[in-house]
């Protein structure tokens, strides 16, 4: 059988064949899964195969997570919509590897976010995915969009007077953008990730790997998005906003702001990032853009243990967050966010 091997994510080998892998996203970029690992104190890694010359074949990003009663499980990746196995030799025995090593290191159950159609592997979640094609002109791309509800919004908010600023600092991203993520995470009635976690997301986006775009009216911050970039794909992460401004449609100008600059920067694809296939209303929203709708499967192998007791008291959660201060959202994010992989 192929055996499958640990491999670190500063290894040079691994980050060659990331580096080199026309499928390789941005959530494959090492820089990603050590970030989860940073903050949250997971334990990252990469699980490579290698062919009869030594040559890696195949492999994926992984993080180990505890869960209760010890039970470890392998995720590629958590917090991630998406993250596909990199594949160069197709009749290589990947899944069978990578079950070999669970089985090896005692782990519980190794989860993949997408759809493998692997042997064995069954459909831990699903949802959907919205990608829009780029071309090196804009107005192309321009013309995809709906009339509407996306040409009229970016023109409103244009002329409303909103401004696009590229988020260029640690201020930026874990201050402002941060300050206005607490906002909507609160109303949506979700714990918000740490402001560490936005701290050092910004190191990452300083290296190159992605953006902040933050929307003003006047002086005042209205909107905001982070958006990984690498490898001719950009994906949209994180967006925030003050409702009391979306009048204005300051996130229509910030999407608009990001396209563009992805098309004259020679990206291919801009990723919407993951819905969950009961918001209809989100849906239409990414598809409104030209983008082209896509399942998303996440599935798993070994245990089939249902995950219901991580999520239990999930709604009463929601329901504190939302009638309380922010403090509570952030507190709540300190305490329980890295319990939710």
């Amino acid at each position: 059988m192929t055996e499958a091997r640990r491999l670190a994510l500063d290894d040079p080998r691994w980050t060659a064949f990331v580096a080199t892998c026309p499928d390789a996203q941005p959530f494959h970029h090492p820089a990603w899964a050590d970030l989860l690992a940073d903050v949250y104190g997971y334990r990252a890694f990469a699980i490579a195969v290698e062919d009869a010359a030594g040559e890696i074949a195949a492999g994926l990003p992984m993080i180990e997570v505890a869960g209760v009663g010890g039970r470890r499980r392998w995720i590629a990746l958590p917090f991630t919509d998406s993250c596909a196995p990199l594949v160069r030799r197709r009749d290589l025995d990947l899944a069978g590897a990578l079950d070999e090593a669970r089985c090896r290191a005692g782990v519980t159950r190794l989860e993949v976010r997408a759809d493998t159609a692997w042997p064995g592997a069954w459909q831990a979640a699903q949802a959907s995915t919205h990608r829009l094609r780029l071309d090196p002109d804009p107005e192309v791309v321009f013309e995809r969009f709906h009339r509407s509800q996306v040409q009229r919004g970016i023109r409103r908010a244009e002329h409303g007077g909103v401004v696009v600023r590229r988020g260029s600092s640690t201020e930026d991203v874990a201050g402002t953008f941060y300050d206005l993520h607490v906002q909507t995470r609160r109303r949506q009635g979700v714990p918000v990730q740490p402001r560490a976690y936005f701290r050092r997301l910004a190191a990452v986006l300083e290296r190159g790997l992605g953006f902040a775009l933050l929307a003003y009216a006047g002086a005042t911050p209205v909107a905001g998005a982070v958006f990984l970039a690498w490898n001719g794909t950009v994906v949209y992460k994180y967006g925030a906003s003050d409702p009391a401004y979306w009048r204005l449609r300051p996130n229509h100008l910030i999407f608009w702001h990001a396209i563009r600059w992805a098309c004259e920067s020679g990206y291919r694809i801009l990723d919407f990032g993951r819905t969950d296939a009961s918001n209809s209303g989100l849906r239409a929203f990414k598809q409104s853009w030209g983008a082209e709708e896509q399942p998303l499967v996440y599935v798993a192998l070994g245990n089939r243990t249902s995950d219901g007791a991580r999520h239990a008291g999930a709604g009463a959660i929601g329901a504190l967050i939302r009638r309380s201060p922010a403090w509570v959202c952030r507190l709540a994010g300190e305490l329980l966010y890295r319990h939710a992989a």
